[in-house]
């Protein structure tokens, strides 16, 4: 397997998703009591001294049978942030419910629950209910007054917005939040937010001048939270432009604080940020060990991007060693992890497309009774001009019928392109490894109830890494979309081709002998080295390390032939790439003139 590159943004908002909501004060109508007051200074203290933080609250907690019903529900807010803050989502959740039923949604506490809600509902991928509170979210802002609420609102929707993958649109918030930061409260929450929106739209690098100014602010107005955050954002940068000296430098002076805080989020990101950065430096024990400390960071059942990292390091780290019965069960573990970040992206951007769609209809529906109402009473007025009035009620009613299909146009559209990036790769175009795994498990089915031969091909393209860190990203890209069409040029309409990850690509050639498979193997591998790519005057050579495996000695269990081309591949690579290797034979023999077969079905 080639050494992994990070995929797209995905885990800064979960980092600072709980940190965001940390207003050092609040205002609203209750906060008139000494009790209440006493819950303000403990509100304004959580970030900057989070350990003193907790045990005012404990003691506030010990004199709740005397509070007032307005400062129990403050109380029962901050009881919620600090459940919300120790990853105990189920409780936060509860909490925050119970301080929305105790009061209206459109006050500053109620505000400021409504936006920790739709952020706790996130982190616990309940994304329908988060996405749906969103738009209402938005279209309230102009009638919140109070603006520590105001903020706490644009601040999740900047978030949540990114979070969704609209980058553009979370930056806009960001400004929005920027310009909107209370009088007397450091901006430290507000650039932290809008250097979260510039790392998913992929805009910074590890010498940003707006990551240094971030961390300057925040640390300066003792916001550790915030300034870990974004310290972690730029040790992900450097560790992706290979600066892996400086990356572990700033991990090893980041440590403490992390440490300090104890926040879940931080660490896990921590730890799994050590094992990358030793992999890279080719420290295979450190690199275990920092992946083994990821793995026991988590809880049962979690689902994250570190634990993604720390798995795929172990099941690297295990096959180089020979442990393969360890790298299997690593291996399993890291394609639960990669379906579960795939799946958890395709909920997510549904949850967010639907929640759109239904606002945008909701808002149609209201106003096309607006419409009605104003045609009505314009009838009861000009009833004296009948023909008037019925030729304004055609018209309208002619503009409502184009406007609702245009509108049923659209969600057909959507729903297409939903559809199709549910099961294809977005740079490629061919299927996922999800999808791709989906399809060949029905076409080995198939084959199964009549039969039929079949081969399955797993293609690595070689020293792809070298032609990233040469060339750059951008011509990384054209290379796989080139070897994409390459192999396209090679398959018939009936064979499977889809991207199993990175530069990892896997074909399905249905009726297809293991001597047939062979030779179209071949053909795949001879094209590529013939056509290389040529782009900006840089002519680009590709080569490919081909694994082949046939149902004819692995039956037509896909697990089975998915380990047996992945054996065969790997082998291919270890004895020097560039070639086919069939599983059980070894490396392909083939003449200087090959045979032309002809396949069933081409």
């Amino acid at each position: 397997m080639a050494p992994y590159r990070p995929r797209a943004f995905l885990h800064w908002p979960i980092l600072l998703g709980l940190a965001m909501w940390a207003m050092a004060a609040i205002s609203h109508a209750a906060a008139i009591s000494s009790a209440s007051t006493r819950l303000a200074q403990i509100d304004g203290i959580r970030t900057t001294d989070h350990a003193r933080f907790v045990g005012l609250l404990v003691e506030a907690q010990r004199d709740a049978a005397g509070l007032n019903k307005a400062d129990q529900r403050y109380l029962r807010y901050l009881q919620g942030w600090e459940a919300n803050y120790e990853g105990r989502y189920s409780e936060a959740e509860a909490a925050f419910r119970e301080v929305l039923a105790g009061g209206d949604d459109d006050d500053a506490l109620g505000a400021r629950a409504t936006a920790m809600l739709m952020n706790n509902l996130t982190g616990q991928g309940k994304y329908a209910e988060a996405y749906a509170m969103a738009p209402r979210a938005a279209d309230s802002l102009d009638t919140v007054a109070d603006p520590t609420a105001r903020f706490s609102l644009l601040a999740n929707l900047s978030q949540m917005l990114t979070f969704a993958g609209q980058p553009e649109l979370g930056l806009q918030y960001a400004d929005m939040m920027l310009k909107a930061t209370p009088p007397g409260t450091s901006t430290c929450q507000a650039l932290a937010q809008k250097v979260v929106s510039l790392e998913g739209a992929r805009q910074l690098t590890a010498q940003s001048v707006e990551l240094q100014k971030t961390i300057d602010i925040c640390t300066s107005d003792r916001q550790l939270i915030f300034a870990n955050a974004i310290r972690l954002i730029r040790v992900d940068r450097l560790i992706e432009a290979h600066e892996l000296d400086q990356a572990i430098a700033s991990v090893r002076a980041i440590a403490p604080d992390i440490e300090a805080s104890q926040y879940f989020p931080h660490l896990i990101d921590l730890s799994s940020q050590r094992a990358r950065i030793y992999e890279q430096k080719g420290d295979i024990a450190e690199a275990r060990t920092a992946a083994l400390h990821t793995v026991a960071l988590n809880h049962p059942g979690d689902i994250n991007e570190a634990l993604r990292f720390a798995y795929r390091i172990l099941y690297s780290v295990a096959k180089q060693q020979g442990d393969y019965a360890g790298a299997l069960g690593y291996y399993e573990q890291y394609v639960i992890q990669d379906q579960g970040y795939l799946r958890d992206a395709k909920v997510r951007n549904a949850a967010y497309e639907a929640a759109s769609q239904h606002f945008r209809a909701e808002k149609l529906e209201t106003e096309g009774l607006s419409k009605e109402n104003r045609i009505l009473r314009l009838q009861q007025a000009l009833d004296a001009k009948a023909v008037e009035t019925s030729r304004v009620y055609t018209v309208g009613l002619s503009l409502l019928l184009v406007s609702i299909v245009l509108w049923m146009v659209r969600i057909k559209r959507s729903q297409l392109r939903f559809k199709w990036l549910s099961s294809c790769d977005g740079l490629t175009g061919i299927f996922h490894h999800q999808h791709f795994m989906a399809e060949a498990e029905r076409a080995f089915r198939i084959l199964e109830k009549r039969s039929g031969d079949g081969c399955l091909v797993f293609l690595d393209l070689d020293y792809f890494k070298q032609v990233n860190d040469t060339h750059g990203h951008a011509v990384g890209d054209a290379v796989l979309k080139h070897a994409v069409s390459v192999c396209k040029g090679q398959l018939r309409n009936d064979d499977l081709l889809g991207r199993l990850g990175g530069e990892e690509f896997g074909m399905l050639l249905t009726d297809t002998p293991r001597l047939q498979g062979a030779v179209v193997a071949e053909r795949i591998r001879e094209a590529l080295a013939a056509t290389p790519l040529v782009m900006n005057d840089v002519v680009i050579s590709i080569t490919a390390s081909i694994g082949v495996a046939c149902t004819d000695a692995s039956v037509y269990v896909l697990q089975d032939l998915c380990r047996a081309a992945d054996a065969a591949l790997y082998h291919a690579k270890h004895m020097g790439r560039d070639r086919v290797v069939i599983d059980g034979e070894g490396v392909v023999p083939f003449p200087a003139a090959m045979p032309t077969l002809v396949r069933g079905g081409a």
